[in-house]
């Protein structure tokens, strides 16, 4: 069953801007006010210093033109405004030219807690300040670059890593666990419960694992993977990914840590 979104992006205008309606900012705001309360002793200090380099606040959506300005002077990065939902080839092209794509709508406040679909708060909050971070900006280009090269069949695996690293991935840090992910920076609940729930599991990062491990989209993680140094990652990309691809499919799939439902779209499982 194919996922249809429900939502419509804005279409920027010339200069690339678009013009939010005063309930869309007043959502971002929210959203951005109730986050930033969360932050602290929860993210990443490279994440919180993009926060600031890309000087995002909470009194109004940001317009993607002065974002790419910023990031491009730090990492070279820019962002791409897209419709709601895209195709894989599409997202990984974008990020292998170093434009990340985000889509210019936001969510409603009946959807406020959490939203199936990436929308601008999940793309310019959860993501963007860590791609000001040079390690770890270079490692999303790179596997973008890899991904690229390997057949579609081979995807929904490599989709896998991006999910349990880009998206939930976690950090040791010498103040303690700390979050990375922008799937879960820009959530109110996973943002804690990512990092102090004694029901998450908690594994060290390993690719064939995370190739391995079946996830869904729409509930709290069972299964985060944490890493010590955003090194690890870019020395994955420079890695026998081929190798590690065909070693997860010898050995399988884990089972599923959450209830399944093979006609749910939310679900990525049976991938090995």
């Amino acid at each position: 069953m194919e996922f249809v979104s429900r939502y419509v992006s804005h279409q920027p205008d010339e200069q690339g801007m678009v013009n939010y309606s005063n309930a869309e900012h007043r959502i971002w705001q929210i959203l951005f006010e109730r986050q930033r309360k969360l932050l602290p002793g929860r993210a990443c200090d490279e994440f919180l210093q993009g926060l600031e380099s890309l000087k995002l606040t909470a009194d109004r959506i940001p317009q993607l033109p002065d974002i790419s300005k910023r990031m491009k002077a730090l990492t070279g990065w820019q962002v791409a405004p897209v419709p709601a939902l895209i195709s894989a080839r599409a997202f990984f092209e974008l990020l292998a030219e170093k434009r990340f794509p985000a889509a210019t709508f936001i969510r409603s406040e009946e959807e406020l807690d959490y939203v199936k679909e990436p929308d601008i708060f999940h793309e310019l909050f959860g993501h963007c300040p860590m791609l000001t971070n040079p390690v770890y900006a270079d490692f999303v280009h790179r596997y973008a670059l890899k991904v690229l090269e390997f057949q579609e069949a081979d995807w929904p695996l490599l989709q896998r890593l991006f999910w349990f690293t880009v998206e939930f991935g976690l950090l040791y840090t010498s103040k303690g666990l700390r979050a990375y992910g922008g799937g879960i920076l820009s959530s109110i609940s996973e943002t804690v419960y990512s990092v102090e729930s004694d029901r998450a599991m908690r594994v060290l990062f390993e690719p064939v694992a995370a190739f391995r491990m079946p996830y869904r989209i729409d509930m709290l993680q069972p299964v985060y993977f944490v890493i010590h140094e955003y090194q690890e990652l870019y020395d994955f990309v420079t890695s026998d990914i081929a190798g590690f691809l065909k070693r997860a499919r010898s050995l399988g799939e884990y089972p599923p840590y959450f209830p399944v439902d093979e006609n749910n779209p939310n679900i990525h499982i049976y991938a090995c």
